[in-house]
């Protein structure tokens, strides 16, 4: 598979894209990302067929066979400081669900803080990655779809793809949409910050409500999901009171 840039319907997606690479076969398109220059302005984009040793949050294998998942990089220097552009996978994850309803994937939606879900089965997700904090932020977010996924794929948890969902989309197709769904959404992220984002959330929040559990290292804490923060970070009610907790410390899970 030889993947062209498909067509920009956005013109605000045209406007943000500095560069658009593919390759048949990487290691990572994070990892390649985090060797190529930054532009100087806007957003540059690595994306791969078939990733060799791609990889999710918290150290994690992200399985993509050859044409089986769509798999890219972005690669976007922010206005700073470096504390309010990290939660910008939170407003890439909305935005990537908001194009998978529009094109027709009715309840889709997003687990705190970036794993897109159907139901109980993850479909996606994103990994934010910082490359660099000084002139300026620079950060490397990957993006990961599972398409057409085989069905001795070794992933341990549960899962499924844009096929067994119901929406087939050629390759480029796909693309083409989630870049006009996340370039924008990059540039006002940049300008306005997640506070745009967070007023969509609720419509997208699978765990608003629910029994969650919430692991920071070796500690577990039981509570209810009760939405987002400002910051980007998970409010959860426990029995001793209310806490807000960020990604890069827990991990929280549905309570069976």
């Amino acid at each position: 598979m030889d993947i062209a840039l498909p067509p920009l319907r956005s013109p605000a997606a045209r406007s943000e894209l500095a560069r658009f690479a593919w390759a048949a076969t990487v290691d990572s398109t994070q990892n390649w990302a985090m060797t190529e220059p930054v532009p100087a302005r806007g957003t540059a984009v690595f994306a791969a067929g078939h990733q060799r040793a791609g990889r999710g949050r918290r150290g994690r294998a992200w399985q993509s066979p050859p044409g089986a998942a769509l798999a890219l990089s972005l690669l976007r220097a922010f206005a700073g400081p470096l504390a309010a552009v990290v939660p910008v996978g939170l407003a890439l994850a909305i935005a990537t669900a908001d194009a998978l309803r529009r094109a027709g994937l009715a309840g889709v939606g997003v687990k705190w803080p970036n794993d897109l879900v159907l139901g109980e089965a993850k479909l996606g997700g994103l990994l934010v990655e910082v490359r660099a904090t000084q002139p300026q932020p620079v950060l490397v977010i990957g993006l990961g779809l599972n398409r057409t996924l085989p069905g001795d794929t070794p992933i341990d948890q549960t899962w499924t793809d844009l096929e067994r969902a119901g929406l087939q989309l050629p390759y480029a197709a796909l693309l083409g949409r989630i870049l006009d769904a996340v370039l924008p959404a990059l540039a006002r992220f940049d300008a306005e910050g997640l506070a745009p984002f967070a007023a969509d959330w609720p419509a997208f929040d699978v765990l608003a409500g629910r029994a969650v559990r919430v692991l920071a290292g070796e500690h577990v804490l039981e509570g209810v999901a009760l939405g987002l923060a400002g910051d980007g970070g998970l409010r959860v009610r426990h029995a001793d009171g209310e806490r807000v907790h960020h990604a890069g410390e827990v991990s929280v899970r549905v309570a069976a």
